[in-house]
């Protein structure tokens, strides 16, 4: 089974521009569609971004145009570019895989990482 482990968090200022990684071990990663999702301080975990086997990507609205989520399955990790990042992407993110059936879903996801801090000031 692939085990997930997040990268590249910190503390930016707005405007800024963070790469996340998720380093994924096991030969299966390149079959699970992965995800990545955010929860905020008192909040929620909710969808940011997710590309499946195949590639195809989706957006949740707030960031189109900012994030771009991509993947490479050698050496089997996901990434998400932010950039122009606000102070309301502040949160723990967390990369998910699975074979899902909704991308946005998160309990379509069955495994998950520990999460990466990510805080931007105004």
């Amino acid at each position: 089974q692939v085990q997930l482990v997040e990268s590249g968090g910190g503390l930016v200022q707005a405007g800024d521009s963070l790469r996340l990684s998720c380093a994924g071990s096991g030969r299966t990663f390149s079959r699970y569609d992965m995800g990545w999702f955010r929860q905020a301080p008192g909040k929620e975990r909710a969808f940011v971004a997710a590309i499946t086997s195949g590639g195809y990507t989706a957006l949740t609205d707030s960031v189109k145009g900012r994030f771009t989520i991509s993947r490479d399955n050698a050496p089997n990790t996901l990434y998400l570019q932010m950039n122009s990042l606000k102070p309301e992407d502040t949160g723990v993110y967390f990369c998910a895989a699975g074979a899902v059936r909704s991308l946005q879903a998160l309990e379509d996801y069955d495994i998950w990482g520990q999460g990466t801090q990510v805080t931007v000031s105004s």
